[in-house]
């Protein structure tokens, strides 16, 4: 539906996606049915804590803010919540459902927001010190400024609560398991979509064996089979798995052991380095974000070699994943640099020749749906994703299961 500007419906879901550095906002018209996979209103507060942060509302310019330097994420999201009030006209959304990246074993379902909730999910950002806090701020500012605002929360973690046991086991000893230290994957909310989004492309296919790559600043696999999460490269955390934008994916235990003892770090500084010293920023020295290093390759040897790893982390988790699948149908590529960045797919489906993948450069330079040829034994496509409208289908189905 598209709406006219100061024009909303009078139910509306408000998504919230809270990062470190920016949040993202989208409100969905809840009394459409379905419900729409545009948003009526939406945009992103980037650049938060940095020196020039900025508002962008969807067909609209960006606009320079002034963020408070001790609570930049609250400004940024009083900010918001004055831009939603405006567009509603007062009115308030009949919910927030908030994106959370870690549930652990306890939150697998959408689950309505409580301060007993928040508490319990404060208690889980170890695990995810660089996502986990921020939607809780989100929550805590909403719970006290309008506290009959019902709130949701729906968890990154719990698209892969089908993944086999074996799968989610680490070799450590029993009381490890017991405790909850075990592979939980994330992108849920994103390998979801997916799993609604790629049947209505291509059909039955879809339900076969396929790999999605969700390649962004953040970077994990998921192995499906039937649009079921049958394995994924993330684990406890978001450390794990592939290598990142600033994280270092997976790592041999000895060498943090290593670093720790020839260089004293304490628990707080190699936290610092594995999340945010190293993958590709790490190993280039230059830059987390493809766009600035693949013109420099060429002359520069260290972004070289930070690209080639990247690309090579992939395709052997590729293979890994396409061994658990017994096979592989159908490769997916999305998120930021998997839906744009049609060189570092080529490199990626270069590496996959042994499994058949024939990849048709036009369509992939104009990042078509389906980017492979006809004489492909593997279906390679990109497809944009939608986790804000993904969250927001979740709380209207526990906020108004009827409608």
């Amino acid at each position: 539906m598209n709406h006219t500007r100061g024009a909303m419906p009078e139910r509306c879901i408000l998504a919230l996606n809270c990062g470190s550095s920016s949040i993202k906002f989208a409100l969905f018209d809840a009394d459409a049915h379905p419900l729409p996979r545009s948003p009526g209103f939406s945009g992103k507060v980037q650049g938060i804590g940095q020196a020039h942060p900025t508002l962008e509302v969807a067909g609209q310019a960006p606009q320079a803010i002034s963020l408070d330097a001790e609570h930049p994420t609250t400004a940024a999201l009083q900010i918001i919540l004055a831009r939603i009030g405006e567009r509603l006209r007062g009115a308030r959304p009949m919910g927030v459902v908030h994106r959370v990246v870690h549930g652990a074993r306890h939150y697998f379902a959408p689950t309505r927001i409580t301060q007993e909730v928040i508490d319990e999910l404060r208690r889980l950002i170890p695990l995810a010190p660089l996502h986990q806090p921020f939607p809780l701020k989100a929550m805590s500012l909403i719970l006290g400024q309008h506290p009959q605002t019902p709130q949701v929360a729906c968890f990154d973690t719990a698209f892969h609560r089908t993944v086999p046991e074996v799968e989610q086991m680490f070799a450590l000893p029993w009381s490890a398991w017991e405790s909850g230290v075990r592979r939980y994957g994330f992108h849920g909310l994103s390998y979801e979509y997916m799993a609604h989004t790629l049947p209505e492309r291509h059909g039955s296919a879809a339900r076969g064996r396929t790999i999605v790559a969700h390649l962004g600043s953040g970077a994990s696999l998921c192995a499906m089979n039937k649009l079921q999460s049958v394995a994924t490269t993330m684990g406890f955390s978001a450390l794990d798995g592939l290598m990142m934008g600033t994280r270092c994916g997976l790592l041999d235990p000895g060498a943090v052991i290593h670093l720790m003892q020839e260089h004293g770090l304490t628990p707080e500084a190699m936290a610092r380095v594995l999340y945010h010293d190293s993958g590709l920023l790490g190993v280039s020295g230059v830059s987390p974000d493809p766009r600035e290093l693949l013109p420099l390759e060429a002359t520069n040897p260290r972004v070289h070699a930070a690209l080639a790893l990247y690309v090579h982390r992939i395709v052997r988790e590729i293979g890994a994943l396409t061994a658990v699948l017994g096979g592989l149908d159908m490769l997916i590529f999305t998120a930021g640099v998997g839906e744009h960045h049609d060189a570092l797919r080529a490199r990626i489906c270069e590496q996959l020749a042994w499994l058949g993948v024939r990849l048709d450069p036009e369509a992939n330079a104009r990042h078509a749906a389906t980017i492979s040829t006809l004489a492909s034994r593997v279906l390679v496509g990109v497809e944009k994703t939608n986790e804000e409208w993904m969250a927001a289908t979740q709380a209207l189905a526990l906020l108004a299961p009827a409608a």
